[in-house]
């Protein structure tokens, strides 16, 4: 699901080494295209604006089933489906590296805990605010505490705020091949 962002087609690649991609933008498909499509798996990319912004990414995760990845407005899509407030960020960090904590499930199989991420983003989410259904995995090693993951604790969904796709981010691909190969193909 490409948001109108460059960084979409950074995701296309990493994806397409581990299997097909079909690429649509955010308001050229419905949820109704979406089950015609009947993907393995489904990647919300970053993009501009807010999650009510950006077309039908709130509805992949309100409305479908199908395993899906977001990745910054992307996982701000997911919380967003769920109830939980998108507000800004303590501070906007564009291009920064930081260091992240994860819970070492399935999307972070063979990543080092802390790792070292690439954030571009001014928006975020706050743990407190997150529903029952949302867990969070990951967060900035930090006296901030930022949310950088989330996963559904039923649904085969999951958020990362950093970008995976981005040269900041260290074992981006490894993410990106843990979610296609071991939660897309599920």
């Amino acid at each position: 699901m490409d948001n109108y962002d460059s960084f979409a087609y950074n995701l296309v690649q990493y994806v397409g080494e581990f299997d097909d991609v079909t690429v649509r933008r955010n308001d050229a498909i419905d949820v109704e295209g979406i089950h015609e499509l009947d993907p393995d798996g489904i990647v919300v990319s970053p993009g501009p604006g807010t999650p009510a912004e950006a077309g039908v990414s709130i509805d992949v995760f309100a409305e479908t089933e199908y395993p899906a990845l977001g990745v910054c407005l992307g996982h701000q899509a997911l919380c967003a489906a769920h109830g939980t407030p998108v507000g800004h960020a303590p501070s906007v960090v564009h291009g920064k590296p930081s260091e992240v904590r994860h819970d070492g499930t399935r999307l972070y199989d063979g990543i080092n805990d802390p790792f070292e991420v690439g954030r571009y983003h001014s928006l975020a989410v706050e743990a407190a605010a997150l529903p029952d259904e949302l867990e969070e995995t990951a967060y900035t090693n930090d006296e901030q505490g930022i949310v950088m993951g989330v996963q559904h604790a039923e649904k085969p969904h999951i958020g990362v705020q950093f970008h995976p796709e981005s040269i900041l981010t260290d074992a981006g691909k490894q993410i990106v091949e843990n979610f296609c190969t071991g939660i897309a193909e599920t």
